[in-house]
C-alpha cells in the first residue's frame, strides 16, 4: 500500500483569491504573515469575547499579573504590550471603570501612574488563561518542534532587521 502524499497547504494566493501574481516574493509573505496573525489573532478573540474581554485588555491584564503587586507605569505596560496601541491611557480608564485594575499617581512624579491588577482582574483571568493556552498550545499540532524554533528564528530575525531599518 502506497502511503497517502500530505495535503498541499492552500497558498495565500489561493487563500485570499488573488487573481494576478503577487507583485514580489516579499509582498507575498507579507500578506501571508498578516492573514495568519489575524487567523491567530481571531482564535484568541473567540476565547475572550463570550467574558467581554478585548485582546488588548487580556494583554494588559497578564502583563500586570506578571508585574506582581508593585505593578507597573502606564508607559511600561504600553511597552510591554504584544499589539502597541498608542490609546494605553484609554484602554486602562475601560478596565479601571470594570474594576479589573487600579491606577494610582506617583507621589514623587506626578506624571507617572502606576497600574495594578485587581482581584476582580485575575478571577477574570483564571478561567481564560487555560483556553487561551489551548490556542497556543494549537500550533505544536501543526507544526513540528524544528518547524516552529524556525518559525521564531525568523519572526525574531524579521523583527529585530525591521527595527533596525526604522532606527
Amino acid at each position: 500500500m502506497i502511503p497517502e502524499a500530505p495535503a498541499r497547504p492552500i497558498s495565500i494566493h489561493e487563500e485570499i483569491q488573488q487573481s494576478k501574481p503577487f507583485r514580489t516574493r516579499s509582498q507575498e509573505a507579507f500578506l501571508a504573515l498578516l492573514r495568519t496573525a489575524d487567523d491567530m489573532r481571531r482564535r484568541v478573540s473567540q476565547v475572550l469575547e463570550p467574558a467581554g474581554v478585548t485582546l488588548q485588555q487580556y494583554n494588559v491584564l497578564r502583563i500586570l499579573r506578571g508585574a506582581g503587586p508593585n505593578g507597573l507605569a502606564t508607559l511600561a505596560i504600553a511597552e510591554r504590550m504584544v499589539e502597541r496601541t498608542p490609546g494605553v491611557t484609554r484602554l486602562i480608564d475601560r478596565m479601571e471603570e470594570k474594576g479589573w485594575v487600579t491606577r494610582e499617581r506617583c507621589t514623587e512624579d506626578r506624571r507617572r501612574v502606576w497600574c495594578r491588577i485587581t482581584e476582580q482582574g485575575l478571577r477574570l483571568l483564571a478561567p481564560l488563561d487555560p483556553q487561551v493556552n489551548a490556542v497556543d498550545d494549537s500550533l505544536e499540532q501543526v507544526l513540528e518542534q524544528d518547524e516552529l524554533a524556525a518559525l521564531i528564528r525568523y519572526l525574531d530575525l524579521l523583527r529585530d532587521r525591521l527595527n533596525q531599518s526604522d532606527s
